[in-house]
């Protein structure tokens, strides 16, 4: 085990106090209607935001572990490129599915 891994555990049934200012604080924004909430500071996200959007660089999918029957001649390709065939299979299927279900 990881000796700089620090795990919390939080009791969602024993919170902690909190101060009556800011319990004063929650209450009163809780009684806010939407439309007095000023949101000059966060512009709407337009079609033209989610155009220019990228993905989380530090996103990283898990992995599952499989076993994929593949063309012999396709795999000595993907092989023929160097290390990281199987880096390089996952890309071709991630961009396969990414056009379909775009």
């Amino acid at each position: 085990m990881n000796k700089k891994t620090v795990k919390y555990v939080i009791d969602s049934n024993n919170h902690p106090l909190m101060s009556n200012e800011k319990a004063q604080s929650l209450k009163n924004l809780s009684l806010l209607p939407d439309s007095e909430i000023d949101y000059s500071d966060i512009p709407p996200l337009t079609e033209e935001f989610w155009k220019q959007a990228v993905r989380n660089p530090f996103y990283k999918p898990t992995k599952a572990l499989t076993t994929v029957r593949v063309d012999a001649d396709v795999l000595a390709w993907l092989k023929s490129k160097g290390k990281g065939y199987q880096t390089r299979l996952n890309a071709i299927l991630r961009a396969a599915m990414l056009e379909e279900i775009s």
